[in-house]
């Protein structure tokens, strides 16, 4: 059977793909450069080729996976589609490289050091990401089994809702006649799930809409943005190997640690949930070949100054139905690659107005949210709210850092505070404990959803022992520490009592459910759940 690779509805599903690299890759910029400051030399010319050729690796691979399947099953199969993964994107740029860039500026660098600085440390927080994702990729069954989906779910969906979707209202609003006519045909096609007249591609469509509709406005005067078009370039480079992960890599295994761990273990189980859902679509690949895949991409783009890693995206199955083969990925794969080295996708990200990109990221943050409720057992659906909390406290910390660096420093500093900033002393205090709460906030929160599922199974034990968990890793400041800037330490090296506190507090968590797992109500609830359990399994029968 020769394997028809190519066909029409490759073209919608590469607009999909393609243009889900490309937002991700725009807003990574906008955040780095916009927000923090970074020198946009050093986000185009150093970090966008190589996080563009781990894409173009994963995606050559799976290209070449799709015709060896293609090949042994005797039929067209689409390829599995493989991107940078939105929540990780947005994720490093708000819990590592701009944080480790604010603190290298305290330090004393100037702009351009700390930005270098900031890119070695992002570059090495991958490389950890990748070496776990080797690793878990012959154990991800496992892993899978051991971490209920409430946790990892939950926190997945935490950084879907706050840190994807609610966060970036305010940048999408800036240009509200903008922002509401793209967010219209999203909310209209995918989110009603209408499809658009022709079969045109909902993404593209909204992306297009907005963009043409700035650019009216924007000749007219009636926008608030200000362009100097004259200024944009195709900054060119080349995702060469480098040593820079070496000088970044102790501060990224002290202090960031916490947020690449989750990350690398959210793609993981994801890469084997999507792989699952081409099996039920017909397309069979080998799990572990996928996650190899996906690991190796995340290292080769790390090691050549990358800073978000890959993953195979959900979709499959859709990209399926819309007609596409191989096509798709070989394209997307090549146009995000050379548009990462020639300097094209720095263009676009120039002239592509983020209020008309920005309701794509909301609608993946909140499509996150949904599948992470309907993912788990509906009793889990608690577990995954508590699972999303320490998310919404980074939110929080990211706003209150972008709007007073004298107030973050004071938050955690137990004395004269209120001198420092003004405000009243219970408002800084307040934001101390948000500080504290979000520190390790993935990891915090894979934690929380874990423990409240294994309760609700009534798996008290494993419920404990989660609890106990948490509370040696904040007593070492790994999840809520009392840091600036988030690192590990010492209890004794400190000099305050509040990480004692919070470790206390979860080892009384603890100490209830191992007490109170020992009563006659605990065991009628133990018995009522494996009644309820029994009786579907009776049922069908």
């Amino acid at each position: 059977m020769k394997y028809r690779w190519a066909g029409l509805g490759d073209l919608n599903a590469f607009f999909g793909l393609m243009l889900d690299n490309v937002v991700n890759l725009v807003l990574l910029a906008g955040i780095l450069v916009g927000v923090y400051g970074f020198p946009s030399d050093i986000v185009y010319r150093r970090m966008f080729p190589g996080t563009a050729l781990g894409v173009m690796f994963g995606d050559l691979v799976y290209t070449w996976l799709a015709f060896r399947l293609a090949k042994k099953v005797g039929r067209d199969v689409t390829a599995m589609p493989l991107g940078l993964d939105s929540p990780s994107t947005i994720g490093m740029a708000f819990a590592v490289l701009g944080p480790a860039f604010q603190v290298a500026q305290k330090a004393g660098m100037d702009t351009q050091a700390a930005a270098l600085h900031a890119w070695h440390v992002g570059m090495a927080a991958m490389v950890v990401m990748g070496c776990i994702k080797v690793v878990t990729a012959f154990f991800g069954k496992t892993v899978q089994r051991i971490i209920p989906a409430a946790g990892l779910l939950g926190t997945l969906g935490g950084i879907g809702i706050a840190l994807l979707a609610a966060l970036q209202c305010g940048e999408l609003f800036t240009e509200p006649i903008v922002g509401f006519a793209a967010l219209g045909v999203l909310w209209y096609s995918l989110v009603s799930k209408i499809k658009l007249p022709f079969g045109f591609p909902e993404v593209g469509a909204s992306a297009l809409i907005g963009t043409a509709l700035f650019y009216l406005l924007y000749a007219g005067g009636f926008t608030h943005a200000h362009l100097d078009l004259h200024e944009v370039a195709f900054p060119m480079g080349l995702p060469l190997p480098t040593l820079g992960f070496v000088d970044g890599m102790s501060e990224a295994l002290g202090t960031y640690l916490p947020v690449a761990l989750p990350f690398a273990l959210l793609t993981v189980v994801g890469g084997i949930n999507v792989t699952e859902s081409a099996r039920l679509a017909g397309d069979d690949y080998d799990t572990r070949e996928i996650l190899l895949t996906e690991a190796i991409a995340t290292l080769i783009a790390g090691i050549c100054g990358g800073v978000s890693q890959s993953t195979p995206c959900i979709g499959q199955p859709a990209y399926k139905a819309m007609g596409g083969k191989a096509a798709y990925t070989l394209a997307t794969g090549l146009f995000v690659g050379l548009g990462g080295m020639l300097g094209y996708i720095p263009f676009m990200a120039a002239i592509l107005p983020k209020p008309a990109l920005i309701p794509i990221l909301l609608f993946v943050g909140v499509d996150i949210t949904e599948q992470a409720f309907h993912a788990v057992p509906s009793r889990h659906a608690m577990a995954v709210a508590f699972a999303m909390l320490p998310n919404l406290a980074q939110m929080v910390v990211i706003i209150i850092s972008q709007a007073s660096g004298a107030l973050m420093a004071a938050a955690l500093d137990p004395v004269g505070t209120q001198s420092a900033t003004g405000l009243p002393l219970d408002f800084i205090h307040t934001s101390g404990a948000f500080v504290m709460f979000a520190h390790g906030f993935i990891l915090t929160g894979m934690l929380w959803g874990g423990a409240l599922a294994f309760l609700m199974d009534r798996r008290a034990g494993a419920a404990t022992l989660t609890m106990l968990v948490c509370a040696g890793l904040s007593l070492f400041g790994v999840i809520h520490s009392v840091s600036p800037d988030g690192g590990v330490y010492l209890p004794w090296h400190v000099g305050s009592t509040l990480p004692v506190e919070w470790t206390v507090g979860y080892v009384i968590v603890a100490a209830t459910f191992f007490l109170l797992s020992h009563s006659k109500e605990f065991a009628q609830a133990s018995a009522e759940e494996a009644e309820s359990a029994a009786e579907p399994a009776a049922a069908a029968k």
